[in-house]
């Protein structure tokens, strides 16, 4: 029923009690779920679940922040995992912590797209106060399926993504007081174009915001895209998963 389109449940933070996760995840019936990996060691974590429980999807990109350390060798690496990924991600830009090496961010973001170009792999998208370059290099390059991941831009902003093969995905921010752009980008956005997501351990969603945050919790993310929409749930989280499976179509 629900879906969870980006957790990292293979960093440390969350590894530690895998069992206990996966458990939530099936006792509240989420169906769909994505685990987003950023180093080797998540990605042969996430391979050893899917083995498992293959209804997992696997995402593995290197991150904007890791732009200085990633050099051929790295990027070789991606492309030999290509064949046990379902989506090349979170890869794009963030000037939030750091401006000083947009540049090289760039260099790598056009390279990961462009490996996921060659593979037809879909793209998760980190695009923090960097919109207006993410959107022109996505604009130029990216041939295959995107995901905005945890989107929290203006209306204006989504209208521009929708534009493009894309879904976007909501995630617990919503649900906070001082969610700014959220409500009316959810009223705004087509149902069939919205996905959720968790992005934990981090961004729990009320009423645990505080909690370190799991798969389980994306019912609540759900639940205010309903509340602001006015839709039924069943029916929206049945339109949320379609919509996360047709990015795989």
């Amino acid at each position: 029923m629900y879906t969870d389109s980006h957790c990292h449940i293979t960093c440390d933070r969350l590894y530690s009690r895998i069992d206990e996760i996966i458990e939530n995840i099936k006792i509240k019936n989420v169906t769909s779920c994505m685990i987003m990996c950023t180093s080797p060691e998540e990605l042969d974590r996430a391979k050893k679940i899917k083995e498992e429980y293959p209804f997992f999807k696997i995402a593995f990109g290197w991150f904007p922040s890791d732009a200085k350390e990633i050099a051929d060798k790295e990027i070789q690496y991606l492309i030999d995992q290509t064949p046990y990924l379902d989506c090349l991600g979170e890869i794009g830009l963030d000037y939030y912590w750091d401006t000083s090496f947009n540049d090289l961010q760039k260099e790598l973001f056009i390279k990961q797209i462009q490996i996921a170009n060659e593979h037809n792999l879909p793209i998760s998208i980190h695009m923090r106060e960097s919109t207006k370059d993410c959107m022109d290099i996505l604009k130029q390059y990216a041939k295959t399926k995107i995901i905005f991941h945890c989107f929290s831009g203006s209306k204006e902003t989504m209208l521009e993504c929708l534009k493009m093969n894309s879904m976007i995905s909501f995630a617990g921010p919503i649900t906070f007081k001082n969610a700014r752009h959220a409500p009316e980008c959810i009223e705004v956005c087509p149902i069939d174009r919205i996905i959720t997501e968790t992005d934990s351990p981090y961004l729990t969603p009320v009423p645990y915001r505080g909690k370190e945050n799991e798969p389980m919790y994306v019912e609540y993310v759900a639940k205010k895209i309903c509340e602001i929409k006015q839709l039924d749930e069943a029916y929206a989280c049945r339109q949320i998963e379609e919509n996360f499976n047709s990015i795989f179509d």
